[in-house]
């Protein structure tokens, strides 16, 4: 049976007052702060983080909800909020929403059931109405990579539509002009992006035909079918913009598998510079986003609201991406 308080009282033979005070960072007489380490030490003691969490109305634990775990994305940004959450004192309880709606809300209600201090969320949902019991608990929130259409929280991540622009405008630079995009529309991200291509496309007076604008929602499944469908066609595509790296895998797939080749018979740009970029061949042609950093800025923020209880307007932090050059651009 494990260590109680009450053990470590009789073994010292001080009250259970000196030694709760001790164990929640109070100051105690040198002597007794001896007595009650040293009573830890042989009983193993282990204190019950979670209770004395909820008396002081604080666990330092932050619940982080993810669109999809399987995401090579979300796992990266997974790991960059754990480490800046343990750097800050506080650990992390992750829920999959495995870009299902329903589940996610269920994720939300569950982390606000164990009394999480806050919350990070990257969402499936546009719309943010299942995170009414979060507000009503009062519970911090802030969103990263995508924001809702209908409610306002904290929220890091990039402009993906000036990005998006930025990338297609390196194809047209390169005398691209039959140009096609992959990306999602039903995800925040994959929506911006689509509108970046679009913007793009009409600044230079370039013509989009319905058969070169192919979405669905953002995995290495849609990339590689929808990347076969473009290279099926009779007005086949000199280039295209691939929303995601998941997809951008998808796609890279499809064209390896087909009588193809990248760059000389057809051009990719992506997002998101992750390991295998810097392996295959030819190298890609990337949108990089600093995902260490919108995590920090994230923690950041989150930590500034739960620990001064700051309930001022909401913050919107959009940081700036690059482009990583390679060789799966040719020039026409």
């Amino acid at each position: 049976m494990a260590a109680t308080m009450r053990d470590v009282k009789n073994k010292t033979g001080l009250s259970l007052a000196t030694i709760s005070k001790y164990l929640n960072g109070g100051n105690v007489l040198p002597e007794n702060k001896i007595l009650i380490e040293k009573a830890i030490k042989e009983l193993n003691y282990e204190v019950n983080v979670l209770a004395r969490g909820l008396v002081k109305n604080k666990t330092k634990i932050v619940g982080v909800m993810v669109h999809d775990i399987e995401c090579f994305f979300s796992g990266k940004m997974l790991h960059y909020i754990g480490q800046e959450l343990r750097r800050n004192g506080y650990g992390m309880m992750i829920c999959d929403s495995g870009n299902d709606e329903t589940i996610e809300a269920e994720n939300l209600k569950f982390l606000v059931s164990r009394k999480v201090d806050g919350l990070i969320v990257l969402p499936v949902s546009m719309k943010g109405g299942f995170m009414k019991p979060a507000k009503q608990d009062k519970i911090p929130v802030v969103l990263v990579d995508r924001s809702f259409q209908d409610e306002e929280f904290d929220c890091v991540g990039i402009d993906n539509k000036i990005a998006a622009f930025r990338a297609v405008n390196v194809l047209i630079e390169n005398n691209h002009r039959e140009i096609a995009v992959i990306a999602s529309d039903v995800e925040y991200t994959g929506i911006e992006r689509i509108k970046g291509y679009e913007a793009a496309m009409r600044q230079a007076g370039l013509d989009i035909p319905e058969e070169y604008l192919k979405t669905g929602r953002h995995s290495s499944e849609v990339g590689y079918e929808k990347m076969k469908e473009l290279l099926a066609l009779p007005n086949r595509p000199s280039a295209v913009l691939i929303g995601n790296y998941d997809t951008m895998l998808g796609g890279v797939l499809a064209v390896n598998e087909s009588e193809f080749s990248c760059p000389e018979d057809i051009s990719l740009i992506g997002f998101d510079a992750l390991m295998i970029t810097g392996v295959v061949h030819p190298s890609w042609y990337m949108v990089v986003q600093p995902m260490k950093k919108m995590c920090q800025k994230a923690v950041e923020l989150l930590l500034h609201r739960i620990e001064t209880k700051d309930d001022s307007d909401t913050v919107k932090i959009s940081l700036g991406t690059k482009m990583q050059e390679g060789e799966s651009v040719r020039p026409l």
